[in-house]
């Protein structure tokens, strides 16, 4: 595509990719270099490669694929041989059965011939989106090659016999149907590999698709045809011990997978929704251990808070955060740094994620009665030092946990609420009295989990100005010294292997830890706001959990965007 340099930059500095004064300046800086403006953009400017794709496709109004977050469809890749690929260096990527159309990834969309040679061999009609060279050569290597995912689900995709399915529901003629285990086995392989937390398996009216959740985000990286969706789910089922043949209420089971590398549990949960059964698998590490404190992002002041409330015989200490947040880890953790043979810990817990010795850990059990107010009851008899509770979600769990505390015993548990301050009307929403919060609470913690910056391809930059006066805002006397008269530099990844591609390599926490103070006590029998609560917490030296994520940014472990993502309120 031969576009002009002014209406490459002029769209980059509209999609904010770029000022006007470093668009006039790569201009110049191509034409002293005698190269096109776009292999410059390419070569000597920190732009993702993406945006200058994206640009292009913007001024041509034609469309655009980012390869790195679009699944490869493999029935589409199986339409297209592999020498064709290498030849025009395309790599189709989805294959629409209602209408016959395949879509098709090319750095040259107006190339007609493409579209020609490829409508008359498939038989199918050929839509071209424009993409990045690179990540068509990298797809084609990957879905290609046996190292991707693609290659071995295209290879049992071929094998399977739809036909073998309809005739019966045998779990044995399922146990047999070899494609379909292969397929579940990559489809496992692949999520320890890639470190995913979650393999959601959702069906579409055409096509069933995967997505995993790496380092908190979900990414879809499989597509396959909706003829195997029950197979797939039935095989699912059996290694999880569910039902095979009840499709109309949701189930809950459990198997575990030793891959080549890690064993992990897995918590299947199966949901009937309009085009069939949706399942999610939680993958659950039995070996790597439990994370340290510090590993989990405490170190400092804030490390120094929780030894302190976690060291004293009796109270109530909370962790707070939505779903999603690592209040389960941040538990675990501590109670791994309490666990000694001296000190006897009960915890009720629905589900119980991991096991640890030492520790007496207990299911929830609602069929049977088994419940948070009912457990909590028993593990008063059973002289212990400490408790875990694994949620405080009713009046009768919450008086219970405070009666524990009153009568020495450290108990720990989870909440719902957005910050720390907020924790405490909520527990007096749920019936607790405000003078036994107040004899008992010692302190809260709320916390949140944001992506570290991947260390195999980190950058450093100069923060733009509104960026550093924003950091300057809101860190007010906690901004490091260093950066009151030097510029603040800030760290991103830019992209590598080792990351996918996306910056990010593992997750770390971001927290604030609001100590129950005789200050504290008074609003709290007062029933004071949460906004008057923050306030004297502030004056005594709380960190907010922002001020946290911001120092992190500062030593280069996560990035401003990841922050304001899981922590702005």
């Amino acid at each position: 595509m031969n576009i002009s340099p002014k209406k490459i930059l002029d769209q980059l500095i509209k999609n904010m990719q770029i000022t006007a004064g470093e668009g006039s300046k790569f201009e110049v800086a191509s034409l002293q270099k005698n190269i096109s403006i776009i292999d410059y953009l390419y070569s000597f400017t920190s732009i993702p490669r993406i945006e200058i794709i994206r640009a292009q496709a913007e001024i041509e109004k034609i469309t655009y694929v980012d390869l790195e977050k679009t699944p490869i469809d493999s029935q589409a890749v199986g339409l297209v041989s592999e020498s064709v690929s290498r030849r025009y260096k395309i790599i189709p990527y989805k294959y629409d059965l209602t209408n016959s159309t395949i879509s098709i990834a090319t750095e040259d969309p107006f190339d007609r011939s493409i579209i020609d040679f490829l409508e008359k061999k498939t038989g199918k009609k050929i839509i071209l989106s424009l993409a990045d060279k690179q990540q068509i050569l990298k797809m084609i290597d990957l879905s290609f090659s046996q190292s991707g995912l693609s290659p071995e689900v295209r290879d049992a995709l071929k094998e399977y016999s739809p036909d073998l399915h309809k005739e019966t529901n045998n779990s044995n003629v399922q146990l047999q149907q070899a494609p379909i285990a292969k397929i579940v086995s990559t489809i496992l392989e692949f999520s320890v590999k890639g470190r995913a937390s979650d393999i959601h398996i959702e069906p579409e009216e055409t096509r069933t698709k995967v997505r995993y959740r790496i380092d908190g985000i979900l990414q879809e990286k499989l597509s396959l045809p909706r003829t195997i969706h029950e197979a797939l789910i039935s095989r699912i089922k059996i290694l999880s011990e569910m039902k095979i043949d009840e499709k109309r209420i949701p189930q809950d089971g459990r198997f575990t997978y030793k891959s080549t590398k890690d064993e992990v549990d897995l918590r299947v949960s199966t949901l009937p929704t309009v085009f069939g059964e949706k399942v999610v698998m939680r993958l659950l590490k039995k070996t790597g251990g439990i994370p340290s404190l510090s590993d989990l992002g405490f170190g400092g002041p804030q490390l120094k808070e929780l030894e302190e409330a976690i060291s004293k015989p009796y109270g109530i200490i909370l962790i707070t955060g939505p779903t999603g947040s690592g209040k389960t880890t941040t538990l675990y953790s501590i109670l791994t740094k309490l666990n000694k043979p001296t000190i006897n810990i009960v915890t009720l817990e629905d589900p119980v994620e991991y096991q640890i010795a030492g520790i007496n850990q207990v299911q929830i059990n609602t069929q049977a009665g088994l419940t948070f107010a009912t457990g909590l009851r028993a593990f008063l008899r059973q002289d212990p030092n400490i408790i875990l509770v694994g949620e405080v979600r009713d009046k009768e769990t919450t008086q219970l946990a405070i009666q524990a505390a009153l009568t020495g015993h450290l108990v720990f548990s989870t909440l719902h609420t957005n910050n720390a301050a907020t924790t405490i009307p909520r527990l007096i929403d749920l019936g607790a009295e405000s003078f036994l919060i107040a004899s008992v609470l010692t302190a809260i913690l709320a916390q949140r989990i944001s992506r570290k910056i991947c260390p195999y391809c980190k950058v450093s930059y100069q923060a733009p100005p509104e960026i550093a006066a924003n950091i300057k805002s809101v860190l007010g006397p906690l901004l490091p010294k260093k950066f009151e008269t030097n510029p603040i530099l800030l760290t991103k990844g830019k992209g590598c292997d080792e990351c996918n591609q996306t910056g990010y390599l593992g997750r770390i926490a971001i927290f604030e830890i609001l100590k129950v103070t005789m200050a504290i006590n008074q609003h709290i029998l007062h029933q004071d706001s949460a906004e008057a609560i923050e306030e004297t917490a502030k004056k005594e030296g709380f960190v907010r959990m922002i001020e946290d994520g911001f120092l992190k940014v500062l030593n280069g472990v996560t990035t401003m965007e990841e922050v304001l993502r899981v922590a702005e309120t």
